[in-house]
Order: C-alpha cells, then structure tokens, then sequence
C-alpha cells in the first residue's frame, strides 16, 4: 500500500527502499482483505471458529534431536516420584506469596517474582538479596529429608528489556524501541546481555520475548511488541530465542551463561478487539496463524524451551482452556517438546474454573499453572483431581516429562546452588560498562525522526541549550512500566544507579562541546536560549493499566503542548523528545516543534539520545537517525486499528517512515482536528480502571499549600499529612489507597484542565458517585468538595455516609451535584471534583470517581 502514501512522503521512507524491508511488506500486504478487516470490530460471523485445525498448521519437529539418555533419565524420575511429587511440579508460586518452607513442603515446581514481588516485599532490593533469596529456594527444593526427591525449582522473571526488577541493571529498549531499529543481531546481543545480568542473581528463567502482534495500539501492552509487522517480529523471535538460549547444536545452547526463554503470549494476545487487556482476538485461523503465529513458530524453530499461554480468548474461547491449540496444535503439529506455562492467574478465567482450581486447563494443555497466589489451592485441588481421576494420570505425568524435559537441558540437576554457578554473584554484570554501552547503541538506533523542519536538528554542542518538560530528568518515565514494579511508578532516581537520564546525556554533551545546558522542567529561563530540548510523554503503565480508549495524547489543551507552544512563540528553535509506548495523535504537538523525535521507552541510557541530537565540534555527525516506524502513526486519534495491508490504509506516517541528516525533508502544518467527542474524555468521568480521565489531574496537598500533582505512586514527598498509592479492587493496581496522618490537614482532588460546565447536569439530578472502601474507623469530618475557581467552592461532609460504609467493603457512595450547587458552587465553571480532606487518620481506597445515579449510600444535602 505504498502507493498510499503522498509522493513526498515515499521519497523520504529511506528504509522502505530495502529488499528485507520489501519483504516484510509483501508479507503483511499479501494478508487476506478480510483478515485485515476483522480487527477492527468483533466479528459477527459464527464461522469463526475457537476450534483450530491442525492441518491448516505446518508441520512441525522439535529442533533439539531426540536423545534418549535424557529420555531415560526422566523416564526413571518419574517412575520414582510421588502423586504429591508430581502435582507440586507443576504448580508455579508467586515468591510474594510464599516462603522457601513452602517450595520445600510442597515440592513446587517454579517460583516466579511477579512485576511486584521481590526479596523482602521491597521494590529496590540488591542483587546479593535477589541471589540469597534464589539460593534458599534452590536449597529448599533439593532437600532430601524425610524422603523427599530433590529437583531443582525453576526460578522466572519478567526479565522483557534488562533485568529491569534489578536494581542497578541495564535497562534496553522496550520492544517497541527495538522494532524501530530493525537490527536483528543488536537484539540478540541484548538477550544475551540479559541472560548474563539474570545469571548473576541466580535466575535462570526469563518470560520472553513477547512476541506479539499489535493489531490495536489503544492496548496497554503495544510497547511489548516489537511491530505491527508479523515479518519483522519474526525475524526478532529467531534472534531474542537464541540470544537467550543460544544456538540449538552449539556448545553454548542452555550453558551455564544462558536461561530459559518463553514465547509470549500464545496466541492472538495482540489482537483482542478495541485494544482490550484479556479481550477477544475474533480472526479467521488463517489469520491467527499468519499473523499472530509468525513470532512462535520462529521462537519454536529456533528452540524455544517454554511458551507461555495467553489471557486472552480466541472467538470466545480462553486460550488458557483451548485444547485445539495448546495440545493439537503447538505440541502435536508444531512439535513443541517443552512445556506450557500458564500467565497470571489465567487459567481461573477458563468457563467453570476458579483461580484456585481450573483441571480443565491442565487437560487443555497447560503444563504449568501460574498460580502466584493461589498455588496452595490449585496444588491441594489438582491432587484430589488426579486421584479421583478426573485429570488423568498420562497427562499429569506428560506435564512433569517435559518440565523434567527442560530442567535436564538447562543442566539444573547438577548445576548446584545459584551461588556457586559460573556467573553467580559477579554482581559487576549489572549494568556494567559493556552492556551499557549497548543498550546506548540501541536508544540511538531506536529514535525515529518524524519532523525536522529548517534543519534545526542536528544542534551545535557549543550553543546555550535550554531542557524542558518533565521527561528530561526522570529516568524512570524514560523507562516506562516493567521497571522494578509492575507499571513502573513510584521510583526515585536513586534507584537508578548505573543510569543516564535524558537530561544528564544532554548535559554531558553541551559541556564537551563548549556550550552551556539548562534544566528547567516549566521552561522558564534567565537568558534565552539557543534552542529548546523538551522531553515529555506518557507515564509509565504496563498492561490493563495502559488500556486507553482513542490515541489522543493529552486531550484538551495539555501542559505539555502549551510548554511546546510558549517556547515557540518565544522565538526559540524547538525540538520535541517524545517518549511513549505506542504512536499517538500529536499533530498539535509536532506543529508546535521544529525538530519531533519518537524516541519510545528508552531505557537507562538517556545518553544515546544526546548522541544523534547533537553534532560534533567539528560540525560533523557523529550518528545520524537510522530509526524508521514499526507501527503505523495515526492521523488522527481515532485512527485504530490501523496496520499496513488493510483496506484504505492511510495513516500520517506510515511503517518505515523516518527521516535522517542525509536526506532532509520539510513537514507541512498538520491538520489538528482530532476526530475526537467530547475532547476525548467520557462525559462525566474522572477516574476508573486506575487512570484519570483525559484532561483531568489527580493532586495532592498540605493544607493551604500548593497543590501537587501526582504522576507517579507512592506520592512519597509531594505531601506531609496525606499519601496516595496504588491498591486493588477488580484488578490489580486499578484503585487509589489514600491515608491521611492525622498531623494536619491533607487534600486529595481531580482538577480540570479546563472549566467544565456541570449546570445541565445538576439540573437533571446527577450525583457524583465514588466507588470507596474504609478501612480504618472515621474519626472525624471528611469534607468533600466541588472548586470553582478563585473565592468559589462548596462541601458537604462525607464522614456520616462513610460511617455507613461496612469495614473494608467497596460500596458506591453518591454526593448530588444539587447539594454543591445548594453550598454556592458555581457549576457553570467547575475546576475540581471530589476534592476530598481530612485533618484526622482516615484511610480510605478509591477505585472509581464519576457522576452516575446508582449508589449504595447517598450524602443528604445540608439545609438551605
């Protein structure tokens, strides 16, 4: 669909002009026009099958050649192994929710260390507490008292871009990132990077590559994917699998200096309809196969030792439950000989299957269930299964052969403690010199040039460089989610200690060059500068959290594009870093830039993005941007699905755009009409599904003083009497757990953008209904309230109908609008909502905030 693309636009796609470029297009574009169409809305049509055809499958053979020793060996195991012995194999805990006594009596197979989970429940432990924890599971599991069989526990992580739960580890790229450098043996230089830093703290077990193909970026989990190209993510399977692993028939393959990988998510992760966490991949099997599989049936070829089962349904089937795949197809058709991890809690998303007990996936063909904290269940209910013979005993033992299967290739029954393996505690790994400078070359090849208007770009080192927004210096929005917590928030820049921020990489190159850097994150200056660097973006999210409805960055009159726009009307050259996890709708923001680089999500090396801003003293380019798109970039925000190949493929830039110094080109204004309702937020909502609603903040306060906003959790130092972090209700992280001190007066509030008008509103009876649980007595007032602006502002107390709320329940309390308006609000220019305070402990958890008529308590309006 090139031909799509203005001519303009075609003379500048430098990479598109690449035979493997070419290649990867043909495959895209050679897709069926209904496969293509059946992303963008959940298909009607009953043909559409949960049951797959194997046939319809290549067929397939394990790469590793049979060898019947190992075969034997496990053969022998088994037969000396207990029903107890067997069913703890096969169940995997989360090292948040158990102990080594509990691997020891249990016999489990695996423990993970979940987005959350880490030694001693601290977010930032030491790579010698990562090791000691590993030792003591290791011990555990090979204890051989009381009869016990020793077997080596299987420890993973969520190593997806470094050993980013590690504090001090090299943090890559997110995949999105690496897509955009099209350089297959720079990934498999990171996978192995990342297979030393795991070594070094005793893990041995990492769950990637994700090898996903986004169909939808409105998915919180489009940076994990490496490309909307199927081609492309092929070709990164092949290399992340044997970076990782090593070469299937090399000496290296599973030694002592590689891991495990695992193929995620099998299958059709990346293509649930509207872009939805665990949602509904509705595709035809031919679609399913040659899109979505591409990456598997790579990783598979090139030996991948574990796949891990996705949350998501294909046509309506779980995919956790789906025999037809996991068995017919990935083990009996594509040979897969290892085993089948499930992920976190899926299988209790099967049809009549809880997170404690689901026989009916093991049955499908998980060999492993992910039961982070629910392992003691699944273990008790799985064993009474296989004895009464509801899971059959062929399978059960099938499921431990080829977890037995995999340990015995990794070496891990006579490898020893953690400790004492070949790069066991070489703690210097982490985030060492060599690695770093790595993970720099990538951010250089990763940054896509999207605008460069005058040729601004590249800057001189020695000119006076302001750095603006709140990107530059914070290392761990340049990272983004998977970063030593599961969404990456509340990090410090302390916890970054092998790390270069953006700001830090600018500053180190102006100084050698002569000129002079200025950090100021609102833009403001004393002498005006020569050009303007501003860094912004989105926070850091992971999956669920990360789920938006339309690509809008910042509807409404955002900061950042106001910052964008005051420093242009300054008369200051100005260049746009943006960091984001998945292309957005920014025309606004590019218009407002001279120079727009997506630099993505990347990493602990800030400096790899000063090295292609800036030229050398001699006036040379050191490094000039070699990055092209691998997602589409859309024209407008709600321009999604939008993949290469599908009808009427038109998108602003699209796949192998970019722009580079040896071929300038100049970007006429964009139409900033966003396509958007209602400026892109819900009418009426300000906050659910642990994010705030576009165009409102969430901030926070001591008393009179000056209201922070809040962009990342815990909210630490931004208040003295009151903090916010993040808890659940439906899902993980999705609600607001607020606690007040007692020590003064705190206030918690959503304030608008912009004044929003609620007079119709009110007039129709509308309340404003907080989903809230207490955990703690009420012991005081709790006003609530309506801003309005300067000298306008109402409340009413929420302490009775909290008083009525059952301890530690989630119940909907409601305040009418009428009763601000009745307190002398004027709702005809609102600027906050639920402006909640509290001199008194009260601990309360919010999970959602919106005006609505359903409630379960309801405020009475004081008199008139």
């Amino acid at each position: 669909m090139l031909s799509s693309a203005p001519a303009s636009q075609r003379a500048s796609h430098r990479s598109l002009r690449t035979p493997t470029v070419l290649l990867s297009l043909c495959v895209a574009l050679c897709l069926s026009q209904a496969a293509a169409q059946s992303t963008s809305a959940p298909a009607a049509d009953a043909a559409l099958s949960p049951v797959a055809t194997p046939a319809a499958w290549p067929q397939m053979s394990s790469p590793l050649a049979p060898d019947p020793r190992l075969e034997a060996r496990i053969k022998a195991l088994l037969a000396e192994m207990s029903v107890e012995d067997k069913v703890g194999q096969v169940v995997q805990g989360d090292l948040g929710s158990l102990t080594p006594e509990d691997v020891r009596t249990y016999r489990l197979g695996s423990v993970l260390a979940g987005g959350n989970s880490d030694p001693g429940g601290r977010y930032n432990s030491t790579g010698p507490e990562w090791l000691a924890l590993a030792d003591a599971l290791y011990r555990a599991s090979m204890d051989t008292s009381g009869g016990r069989k020793p077997i080596p526990v299987l420890l993973g992580i969520d190593a997806v871009h470094g050993h980013n739960n590690v504090v001090g580890a090299t943090l890559f790229p997110h995949n999105i990132g690496l897509g955009a450098a099209h350089d297959a043996d720079l990934v498999r230089r990171i996978a192995q990077a990342t297979a030393a830093e795991l070594r070094t703290t005793g893990f041995e077990w990492t769950f990637a590559p994700t090898v996903t193909v986004p169909r939808d970026d409105r998915w919180g989990r489009t940076y994990e994917g490496y490309s909307e190209d199927p081609a492309l993510v092929s070709r990164y399977a092949t290399a992340v699998v044997e970076g990782l692993q090593g070469e299937v028939g090399s000496k290296t393959f599973l030694g002592p200096s590689q891991v495990v990988a695992s193929s995620k998510h099998f299958i059709g992760d990346g293509g649930t309809f509207e872009g939805k966490d665990k949602g509904d991949t509705r595709v035809s099997e031919a679609e399913l196969r040659d899109v979505h599989g591409a990456g598997h049936i790579a990783a598979l070829k090139a030996g991948t030792q574990t796949v891990m089962a996705s949350f998501s349904s294909w046509n309506g089937e779980k995919m956790h439950g789906n025999r037809s795949l996991l068995t017919d197809v990935l083990k009996d058709r594509l040979g897969f000989d290892g085993f089948v991890v499930g992920d976190w809690n899926g299988h209790g998303e099967v049809t009549g299957c809880t997170n404690e007990s689901c026989p009916e996936a093991l049955i499908a063909g998980i060999d492993m269930f992910m039961a982070p904290d629910s392992w003691k269940g699944v273990y008790t209910n799985t064993l009474a299964q296989v004895k009464s013979g509801k899971i059959p005993m062929q399978r059960l033992d099938d499921a431990v052969a080829r977890i037995l299967r995999v340990k015995l290739r990794l070496g891990l029954f006579d490898a020893g403690a953690p400790s004492e393996r070949a790069l066991g505690g070489e703690f210097e790994r982490l985030g060492s010199a060599e690695h770093r400078a790595l993970a720099r070359e990538a951010v250089r090849k990763s940054l896509v040039l999207l605008k460069n208007n005058g040729s601004v770009l590249p800057l001189k080192p020695d000119a006076r460089i302001l750095v603006a927004g709140d990107g530059a210096g914070n290392v761990g929005k340049q990272a983004g989610g998977w970063t030593l917590s599961w969404q990456g928030t509340g990090t410090t820049r302390a916890d970054f200690p092998n790390a270069t921020s953006i700001w830090e990489g600018i500053e180190q190159a102006v100084k050698e060059g002569g000129g002079r850097a200025e950090l100021s994150v609102d833009g403001t200056y004393k002498q005006k500068p020569d050009a303007a660097i501003v860094v912004f973006g989105e926070e850091p999210y992971a999956e669920f959290i990360g789920d938006v409805p339309n690509l809008a960055y910042q509807p409404g009159k955002g900061r950042d594009l106001a910052l964008l726009q005051r420093l242009k009307a300054e008369g200051i050259p100005v260049v746009a870093v943006f960091l984001s996890g998945r292309p957005m709708w920014v025309n606004r923001e590019i218009n407002a830039a001279d120079a727009f680089v997506a630099a993505w999500l990347p990493g602990s090396e800030g400096g790899g993005v000063a090295d292609v801003l800036f030229r050398r003293a001699d006036g040379t380019v050191a490094h000039d941007f070699t990055g092209t798109l691998p997602f589409s970039w859309p024209k407008t925000a709600v321009q999604t699905p939008l993949n290469v190949g599908q009808p009427g493929y038109d998108p602003l830039f699209p796949v192998g755009y970019g722009l580079s110094y040896g071929k300038p080109r100049e970007l006429a204004p964009l139409s900033e009409e966003s396509g958007l309702r209602h400026g892109g937020a819900e009418p009426g909502l300000y906050f659910a599904r642990g994010a705030v609603a576009p165009g409102w903040t969430l901030t926070v306060a001591d008393g009179s003083g000056k209201a922070q906003t809040v962009r990342t959790l815990p909210t630490r130092d931004l208040a003295r009497n009151v903090a916010i972090r993040a808890t659940d209700h439906e899902a993980q992280e999705d609600a607001r757990r607020i606690q007040w001190s007692g020590s003064g007066a705190g206030i918690v509030a959503f304030a608008a953008d912009e004044p929003v008008d609620l007079t119709r509103e009110s007039n129709a009876g509308a309340t404003l209904v907080a989903t809230v649980k207490v955990d703690a007595p009420v012991r005081g007032a709790v006003p609530v309230g309506i801003g309005c602006g300067t000298g306008c502002s109402a409340q009413v107390d929420l302490a009775p109908a909290l008083a009525k709320v059952p301890h530690s329940q989630w119940q909907r309390v409601a305040i009418p609008l009428a009763c601000f308006a009745r307190a002398g609000a004027d709702l005809s220019r609102v600027s906050e909502v639920f402006r909640l305070s509290s001199k008194s402990v009260l601990d309360l958890s919010v999970s959602r905030v919106a005006l609505g008529t359903e409630a379960d308590q309801t405020v009475a309006c004081p008199a008139p």
